[in-house]
């Protein structure tokens, strides 16, 4: 009878230490899948969940994620209004759950790639910078590293007469692309 109890014991005392290695396991290859996840996953998982982009300007933007592409998002706001955000300009991201996967969101081309769109279809938007100042016209032209900027008002078209500067601003200085 003791027997018994002792074979007991020992196959309960083995049962548990082959749980706790399992777990131990599974809690490791959790951080190791998640030490490989960045900014582009979690942002391309975020479903229909609304989240807030914090800024280095200081200021919040607050909608559901449209896009996200190698190293910018794009929001969806109030109204419809869209914003395209490099990383770069991110101080902080709110609103994301734990989930990482099953996105079927995302785009491989780069920030500027998808200036170059709202380039060529000669949209009137507003570019922030770090300092939180605005300027508003259509972009002319993206180079490597930088955009080149017609400013005008928002409600007058790209023409020569309603032109008030032109400006280059490097890509490290975006904090926010927004329609106007």
């Amino acid at each position: 009878m003791r027997w018994d109890e002792l074979f007991g014991d020992l196959s309960a005392q083995w049962d548990a230490e082959v749980r706790r290695e399992l777990d131990a396991e599974v809690a490791d290859r959790t951080r190791r899948e998640r030490a490989a996840l960045g900014l582009y996953e979690r942002l391309g998982a975020a479903g229909d969940a609304r989240v807030g982009l914090g800024l280095r300007t200081g200021t919040t933007l607050s909608g559901r994620v449209a896009d996200v592409g190698d190293g910018w998002v794009l929001l969806t706001g109030e109204a419809g209004r869209m914003a395209l955000v490099p990383f770069g300009g991110l101080a902080a991201v709110t609103g994301l759950s734990g989930r990482t996967g099953g996105s079927a969101m995302g785009r491989s081309f780069g920030f500027g790639y998808a200036l170059r769109g709202l380039s060529r279809d000669r949209a009137v938007v507003t570019v922030t910078d770090h300092s939180g100042a605005g300027v508003t016209g259509t972009i002319d032209g993206v180079g490597r590293d930088v955009l080149d900027l017609s400013e005008h008002a928002a409600d007058l078209p790209r023409r020569p007469e309603n032109l008030t500067g032109r400006r280059l601003v490097p890509f490290e200085a975006v904090v926010v692309v927004s329609a106007t």
